[in-house]
């Protein structure tokens, strides 16, 4: 039984970093893709960050190029999302999902595990 647990969120402030982690276990982690998730109140889940198995490739949405920073620990079965320079309209619960197939997509529905997901509030 695969299991994904985020960790790492909190109440920080603007201009602030942190790094968020998601620790896999119950199946073969190295094996697949990873993505990051975040959901604010009232809006969609929407795609953060995505890596490939390997870790040689990473994907970003447009709007958190530059200050997101996805990266994985095949050894420690660990993923992980490193954001600087925080910001409010940041806050959400951020969820890590593994991938059915092999690239990066950036919807839901081409994830099958999810994390129960980690809390990140950015008060300004």
């Amino acid at each position: 039984q695969v299991q994904l647990v985020e960790s790492g969120g909190g109440l920080v402030q603007a201009g602030d970093s942190l790094r968020l982690s998601c620790a896999a276990s119950g199946g073969t982690f190295s094996r697949y893709t990873m993505g990051w998730f975040r959901q604010a109140p009232g809006k969609e889940r929407q795609f953060v960050a995505g890596i490939t198995w390997s870790g040689t490739s990473t994907y970003y949405a447009d709007s958190v190029k530059g200050r997101f920073t996805i990266s994985r620990d095949n050894a420690k079965n660990t993923v992980y999302l490193t954001i600087h320079s925080l910001k409010p309209e940041d806050t959400a619960i951020y969820y890590c999902a593994r991938a059915r197939r092999i690239w990066v997509a950036g919807t839901p529905s081409e994830y099958d595990h999810w994390g129960q997901g980690t809390q990140v509030t950015v008060s300004s």
